[in-house]
């Protein structure tokens, strides 16, 4: 049996669970593989003490890895977007296929990486950078080629889906389960990444790039987190049937690409909407197929070692194929790209939910109803609470629930900026986009 040699830059969660999950399921990958698959050299500045290398070569110059000559494949597991795009384009300029789990990288270096590994002949395989262990990569980009994919929208930041689970499930307040996400090892010590949704950002792109074969574009995606999100707007929600989520979410439309990460309502009848704790799922809605869910662990060391373990089984597989005859990066040949405009979040078409506090007396739900309705914008459904001791504190104001139809975000603004303007009404109005992902 021939062997396709590999070594692995990067021994932290991730590199450590390639290496546990290559050792004991050697036998399968190879038979797989239809070739033996050799880790012959590891790139690493510290050991890792979850995993056990045996006496493969570790090497503290990760960059040696990329420019040993015996090495077919080198995986990038060490994360960033400096240290690794040097080692990545390395390993390209010396002919070598990339495997990386890296969706900052991609997301904000994709173009440039892949057409240089065009030039070279080379692959980059990144199955790993989105969603985990669920093959969604694969899936856009080989199992729904027949498709035109019209939406797709995504919990792909396992943190944020955990705390908005905690916030629903017991009614806690944000900074209480963001703070034992941490503890559990779910959230960074600095989550700005995960609850701001600049995690989800990068997996957006990717995934836009491959449901519309659309040049990479991070620069363009709307991103709003969830650190804003209130128990009592989970609390309304439930009242009317939804579910809050912080989704990615890109759809192809007449005006362009939308690329979005924020919170966002459900109903709480779809799916999606019942996937918790720290699970990923991505919702993909092709015009052949209608909607697909795919589902599982978006992270941790063998979910992903399994995406990266299955991007070196298809390299093994093609390794001696004319590069004209392997899959594309984002599924399309390169000179098929689609050059789309990437909408404005003020162009965007969806739903709202408004919390207005508003005082209690007559006249001033008929002032709203004026607003929304000289910008076009139509009521499907309102709570209003009955006034109780509470407003013995809260100086004779009530929230107001809005349920909005679907109008341009701009219009909305413009509504926004009335209502707040009223003598009647305090503080800002709370909004969330609504989808119904039909």
């Amino acid at each position: 049996m021939n062997s396709v040699k590999i070594g692995v830059c990067g021994l932290g969660t991730v590199g450590g669970g390639v290496v546990n999950v290559l050792a004991r399921n050697s036998e399968v990958v190879c038979a797989r593989a239809g070739c033996r698959i050799e880790l012959l050299e590891i790139g690493a500045r510290r050991d890792n003490p979850d995993c056990d290398c045996g006496d493969i070569k570790i090497n503290r110059d990760i960059f040696a890895v990329a420019n040993n000559p015996e090495i077919d494949i080198v995986i990038e597991l060490i994360g960033g977007t400096t240290v690794a795009k040097d080692l990545v384009m390395q390993a390209i300029a010396n002919g070598k296929h990339v495997v990386t789990a890296n969706k900052a990288l991609i997301a904000e270096h994709g173009n440039q990486i892949f057409t240089t590994a065009r030039q070279q002949g080379v692959t980059v395989a990144f199955e790993a950078a989105v969603a985990g262990g669920i093959p969604i990569i694969k899936s856009i980009r080989e199992g729904l080629a027949a498709n035109r994919i019209e939406w797709l929208a995504g919990i792909i930041n396992g943190t944020g889906n955990f705390i908005l689970t905690e916030m629903r499930d017991k009614g806690r307040a944000f900074g209480d389960v963001l703070a034992e996400a941490q503890a559990l090892g779910y959230a960074e010590a600095d989550p700005t990444f995960d609850v701001e949704g600049i995690d989800a950002a990068h997996k957006l792109v990717i995934l836009a790039s491959l449901a519309f074969g659309i040049p990479l574009q991070f620069d363009k995606v709307f991103t709003e987190g969830i650190s804003a999100i209130e128990p009592v707007d989970v609390g309304y929600a439930e009242e009317l049937g939804y579910r809050i989520k912080h989704l990615g979410i890109t759809r192809q439309t007449d005006a362009g690409i939308e690329m979005r990460v924020h919170p966002t309502l459900i109903p709480e009848k779809r799916l999606i909407a019942n996937v918790d704790g720290v699970m990923n799922a991505v919702l993909v809605n092709g015009d052949a197929v209608g909607a697909t869910l795919y589902y599982g662990p978006g992270a941790g060391a063998e979910p992903t070692a399994s995406a990266v373990i299955a991007d070196i089984v298809d390299l093994a597989r093609t390794l001696t194929a004319e590069p004209a005859h392997r899959v594309p990066h984002f599924g399309f040949h390169p000179d098929q790209l689609n050059h789309v405009d990437v909408l404005p979040i003020s162009r965007v078409e969806t739903s709202y939910y408004l919390r207005i506090s508003a005082k209690d007396e007559p006249g001033v739900m008929s002032d709203i109803t004026e607003i929304l309705g000289d910008n076009d914008i139509s009521i499907e459904a309102i709570i209003q609470k009955e006034p109780d001791e509470a407003l013995k504190h809260s100086h004779g104001f009530i929230p107001v629930i809005i349920l909005t139809s679907r109008t341009i975000e701009s219009q909305l603004d413009s509504a926004v900026e009335k209502i707040q303007a009223l003598p009647t009404t305090e503080h800002d109005i709370v909004r969330i986009r609504v989808e119904t992902l039909g």
